[in-house]
């Protein structure tokens, strides 16, 4: 087949029903940088990078997701058909980071950065959400990255882009072209510290909400933190912390997000890194409230996110954890296999958690299936990794995985949090746990 044929080629992959919420996409896949939009069909868009290595960030091309009810996801590949940032340079020569999508009369924008030679930043664009967006054109005068969208009430257009400090300029009305005698800084002093990158932009009734990237804790960007004005051009006020990753993996570099509305309930939509790297990153959600005053209070991480509790009884996959402690890490569960997911190279004393399961009465048996290489006992508690010890599960070396059976004992009906902790015989981390279920 030729390369043109390929990059016009756009297709509906499968569609996934999500038995648990986070991750959103399915095992293999990595979307990260997540930008969530409804369109006027009602359905929900994520647009983001596609992780495909650990030897560079992102990809060569972008994936688009789409839901009806957060349960049940499409994925659309090669959801983007020009040749890069802009059409007179080679496919191949560019990555595609962090793309924002926007919409004005019949035709979608797909705005996006990418490091190629250099830093360049461009717009695609389509008749449909799913692309494929094609004509891509260098937006001149912007030469960073994560650029953001937001089409005013008015019909103006407003972009957002930058590392280190934010930079946001009104868009000509052809929405390919900034204005660049308007370009400005709009964040306070106290949210230039905590911005990295990662410029989301939302409107909700007459306040503008500006999320990015933000490494005031941890020393790096594992935030997504907010910041609220009065006018699209700022001045935005830091108002702190959405959400932090920074437990979902112990390589965690970053994170990238955005807020959004969806059927009359407002979500977080950031992302997790897995497999011991910066990257392979997948993107999830959380509910959050807007308090009255405008505020949004932190969220913690779930495995749970738009849906209820996940029933305690099914079969509960290992890389829904939404809590890993020091080593352990969500894995290929053969060797480096990265089209199948478990948790694997727990140590003595790393745990893990689930928030949260609904557990019925009367639930007396818990089952995994698991292949370690030396003992080992996993403790079984609800609440917290010091909290309410319902069982213990030995585990001997096997060769291959094994299905184990143990009883349990007082376990607290209705919505729990369950953590697991790891007690090694030896430091082997050459082990792997592939789902569990309580009877």
């Amino acid at each position: 087949m030729k390369k043109n044929t390929i990059f016009t080629l756009f297709l509906i992959l499968f569609i996934l029903v999500v038995k648990a919420q986070n991750p959103i996409v399915p095992a293999g896949m990595y979307i990260a940088d997540p930008e969530a939009h409804v369109w006027k069909d009602g359905k929900l868009y994520l647009y983001g990078s596609r992780d495909e290595s650990d030897d560079y960030w992102c990809s060569y091309s972008h994936h688009v997701l789409s839901t009806s009810d957060l349960k049940k996801w499409t994925v659309t590949e090669n959801a983007f058909a020009s040749k890069g940032p802009y059409d007179q340079v080679s496919y191949h020569d560019n990555l595609l980071f962090a793309p924002d999508c926007a919409y004005k009369d019949g035709t979608y924008y797909l705005y996006y950065c990418s490091p190629g030679k250099k830093l360049t930043e461009g717009v695609a664009t389509s008749s449909s959400p799913f692309g494929p967006f094609v004509n891509g054109k260098q937006i001149k005068g912007a030469n960073q990255i994560d650029p953001a969208v937001l089409i005013d009430d008015d019909g103006q257009g407003y972009y957002y882009w930058g590392q280190g400090k934010p930079k946001v300029a009104k868009l000509k009305p052809n929405l390919i072209e900034i204005d660049s005698t308007t370009t400005t800084e709009p964040l306070d002093a106290k949210g230039n510290i905590a911005f990295h990158e990662g410029s989301s932009i939302r409107k909700i009734g007459k306040l503008y909400y500006f999320v990015f990237a933000d490494d005031s804790r941890n020393n790096k960007p594992t935030c997504l933190g907010y910041a609220i004005g009065k006018s699209p051009m700022g001045p935005f006020e830091y108002k702190g912390v959405l959400i932090d990753n920074v437990a979902c993996d112990p390589a965690s570099w970053n994170n990238h997000g955005s807020i959004e509305k969806f059927k009359d309930q407002w979500y977080v939509f950031y992302h997790r890194s897995t497999h011991n790297s910066q990257k392979f990153r997948k993107a999830c959600l959380e509910p959050i409230f807007i308090n009255k005053d405008g505020t949004i209070d932190e969220v913690e991480m779930s495995s749970q996110g738009a849906s209820a509790p996940l029933d305690a009884t099914a079969i509960i996959e290992a890389e829904w954890a939404c809590h890993l402690s020091s080593n352990v890490r969500v894995t290929g569960i053969a060797a480096t296999d990265i089209k199948s997911e478990g948790l694997a190279a727990f140590k003595d004393g790393d745990f893990v958690a689930y928030k949260y399961l609904d557990f019925p009465k009367n639930c007396s048996e818990f089952e995994l299936k698991a292949v370690v290489h030396s003992k080992i006992t996993i403790e079984i508690r609800q609440g917290s990794e010091h909290g309410n010890l319902i069982g213990t599960c030995a585990l001997e070396p096997s060769k291959d995985y094994q299905i184990v059976k143990t009883s349990i004992r007082n376990v607290k009906k209705g919505k729990q949090a369950l953590f697991l902790t790891f007690k090694n015989e030896t430091n082997s981390t050459d082990n792997s746990l592939d789902w569990f279920r309580f009877n």
